[in-house]
């Protein structure tokens, strides 16, 4: 999958600048496609280029002009064909603490400690940062009225897939940490 169907997804939610759709893809799209503002700025022009969206230029005073974009039709369809296609392939794990967690026989296990602590530490940040989300995508209601009232739930959905991988990262590393100190203790 490339970036460009990232960006038409986020695009559902209605007309977005650049900059508007940055924050979109750090807040809603980051847990599961990370993607740079100059990547989405180049992908923007791309899929402006192919009729898969639309620009027009707002006129700011004491600011530059800004690039609002939206979904075309040709877009909506593109993007809909692609949700109902199956996966190239699972879901696969490329995680360079793991390397290092894997490598670390023969090295100081204190430093290892510490790079999943500091891991824990980000999922925490992480999951703080989801839950906000949460609550302004569901108010004062229930999951289940939200569920049910809401015009989308693809960002609910996806947004507790990174809450999951985030609770289920806290727990591996409170795991690590134990059996590392039991290693050492038993050392």
């Amino acid at each position: 999958m490339s970036l460009k169907y990232a960006v038409l997804a986020a695009l559902l939610e209605g007309e977005a600048s650049g900059y508007e759709l940055s924050k979109v893809f750090d807040v809603s799209l980051a847990n599961f496609w990370p993607a740079t503002p100059q990547q989405l700025y180049r992908e923007l022009e791309r899929l402006a280029q192919d009729g898969l969206i639309e620009a027009r230029v707002v006129q700011q005073e004491r600011r530059p002009n800004k690039r609002m974009f939206t979904l075309t039709e040709a877009g909506r369809a593109d993007l809909s064909g692609f949700a109902a296609t199956p996966p190239r392939r699972p879901t696969a794990i490329r995680d360079e603490l793991l390397i290092k967690v894997q490598a670390m026989d023969g090295t100081d296990p204190a430093v290892t400690r510490e790079l999943i602590e500091e891991r824990m530490s980000w999922a925490r940040g992480k999951l703080a940062r989801y839950e906000r989300v949460r609550e302004r995508l569901v108010g004062d209601r229930d999951e289940e009225t939200y569920l049910r009232e809401a015009e989308r739930v693809g960002p609910y959905l996806t947004l507790m897939a990174g809450i999951a991988f985030e609770e289920q990262n806290l727990r591996w590393c409170e795991r690590a940490l134990v059996l590392l100190e039991r290693r050492t203790t038993v050392g």
